[in-house]
């Protein structure tokens, strides 16, 4: 299936990305002459989404005011200047945006390049809501830029996923995007709470699984790490 509706998170304070996010909300900071966000954006539009709901807290009258000009997809605004819930209540406070039909989750900050077949795509044509609540882009940790953790998740051979252990080694990080069914959420509350907590839920049932990212990912968590990533992307288009 291709999810015609995405969640992207905008709402983080962005600390690891000073001096640049003195002034400036992390989703609008460049990267190869274009915002995070816009980059997530112009990926969705591709792949068929046709409604984005973008949450909002930190400097959020600035993404509100970069976002009126875009048409594709068209934009919803999920206001959480009260309250900053995070990954999990955020999705729980857009749910009534995003539908009844599983969405695309992404993060506003992931970039990668991409390989033959549009990783979004890819992730759309893979997702089965009879055996899946999840499925992830994951990317290879020792074949991304700027990452240079330990890895989030190990893939069976069906693509069924299982955490990192605390002293184990992985292969494969979570690249900020996904597809989500929203039944997960039936019954949650609109209060602060992590997306992890949905994972392990979804991993427990045996109905969380993976993509494999195919080209190239960039981890742009730092100032240091736009060079990185703009010169990956220069490089790709020469």
């Amino acid at each position: 299936m291709n999810p015609t509706r995405a969640m992207v998170l905008a709402a983080g304070l962005g600390t690891r990305m000073r001096p640049l996010t003195d002034t400036l909300p992390k989703p609008l900071v460049q990267v190869a002459g274009r915002a995070l966000l816009d980059h997530v954006l112009d990926r969705l539009a591709d792949a068929g989404v046709t409604t984005a709901v973008v949450n909002v807290h930190h400097m959020a009258d600035l993404i509100e005011t970069h976002l009126q000009g875009r048409t594709r997809p068209k934009i919803e605004i999920s206001d959480e200047r009260g309250a900053l819930l995070d990954t999990g209540g955020g999705v729980v406070k857009a749910l009534g945006l995003l539908g009844e039909a599983p969405f695309f989750h992404m993060n506003s900050d992931t970039v990668w390049i991409e390989g033959v077949t549009p990783n979004l795509r890819r992730l759309g044509a893979q997702f089965d809501p009879a055996q899946m609540d999840i499925l992830l882009l994951l990317a290879s940790t020792t074949a991304s830029i700027g990452y240079e953790g330990r890895g989030d998740f190990a893939m069976a051979p069906d693509g069924r996923l299982k955490r990192r252990a605390e002293r184990e080694v992985v292969p494969f990080v979570y690249a900020g995007a996904a597809i989500l069914s929203p039944k997960l959420f039936a019954g949650e509350r609109v209060v602060k709470f992590s997306l992890n907590r949905m994972f392990d839920r979804a991993i427990e049932a045996g109905r969380m699984f993976g993509v494999r990212l195919e080209g190239t990912w960039m981890h742009v968590g730092t100032p240091a790490a736009i060079k990185a990533a703009e010169a990956a992307i220069l490089e790709s288009v020469v």
